[in-house]
């Protein structure tokens, strides 16, 4: 199973985590891939400096946009 481990710590979470992570929500129900991606919360990733951060699939992901954040999980939840 894909997953994605989203830092909600108060940094990430004031710097577009809360609204990235609905987006991740919309995104795995538009794809229908709710079954089959597991999203983790994360109190601290501890790279605060780079946030918002994320990861997926083991792939770490600093400066997370909602831009950023579509090609990320192009790239890594669907398939080639």
């Amino acid at each position: 199973m894909k997953s994605i481990l989203i830092c909600m710590g108060s940094s990430c979470f004031a710097r577009e985590n809360r609204e990235n992570l609905g987006l991740i929500e919309e995104y795995l129900r538009s794809h229908k891939l709710e079954d089959s991606v597991r999203i983790e919360g994360s109190l601290c990733l501890g790279e605060c400096a780079e946030g918002p951060n994320l990861i997926v699939n083991g792939n770490r992901y600093h400066q997370v946009n909602a831009e950023k954040l579509k090609e990320i999980l192009d790239k890594e939840l669907l398939p080639i």
